[in-house]
């Protein structure tokens, strides 16, 4: 089996923290940017897109801070992907740092697959 590898990805997000929190950690907000449809059941987020789905378990949140899951198929590995708003504390601006891991062959795509999806984040909360 082939080690996964961790990579960090930053994006600047203009959105009050509530809000972005709201759109990290809610079904119905994960479901506006993250996947098509998010239901959970005995604490297992299944994650719906066009003709597929997958199974994860939240790891932990913390409010306004942080979302982290970790996919069913990870299970028992140290994978997970991870969520985390942060403030500069000089200008205010908001960020949004995104923790993931992945085959090192994958990397350049899950990096494109991560900015499709956080410029649909964007889009939901005006800041695109």
């Amino acid at each position: 089996m082939v080690k996964k590898q961790q990579y960090q990805l930053e994006y600047l997000v203009h959105s009050s923290i509530k809000v972005l929190y709201n759109s990290l950690s809610t079904l119905s907000g994960l479901a506006e940017w993250f996947a098509h449809d998010v239901n959970i059941k005995n604490n297992v987020y299944t994650f719906f897109w066009e003709g597929s789905e997958q199974e994860a378990i939240l790891l932990t949140s913390r409010k306004d801070d942080h979302v982290r899951f970790q996919w069913l198929e990870d299970s028992g590995s140290d994978c997970y992907f991870e969520l985390k708003i942060k403030v500069d504390a000089l200008t205010n601006e908001v960020a949004l740092i995104v923790t993931d891991f992945t085959e090192p062959e994958n990397l350049t795509e899950s990096k494109l697959l991560w900015d499709s999806q956080i410029s649909d984040l964007k889009h939901t909360l005006g800041s695109a």
